[in-house]
């Protein structure tokens, strides 16, 4: 039973995330032959202020990239 967390900063939209669940599941079942119905997917959003990148917390890091 495969089981995949991602995690991505805030702002994807449903549909987004329905498009990344199906492609996930869509290559476990071709790649690994995996089940559709026994693949589970998590996707977790991550506020911009609550993960870095590059020695500084992300949202800073966009602010400053203008």
């Amino acid at each position: 039973m495969p089981y995949v967390n991602v995690q991505i900063t805030a702002g994807a939209t449903r549909e987004q995330k329905a498009a990344l669940v199906k492609d996930i599941t869509d290559s476990l079942v071709r790649h690994l032959g995996k089940k559709p119905g026994h693949t589970h997917i998590v996707i977790q959003e991550i506020a911009e202020e609550d993960c870095g990148y590059a020695g500084q917390l992300t949202d800073d890091w966009k602010r400053r990239q203008g």
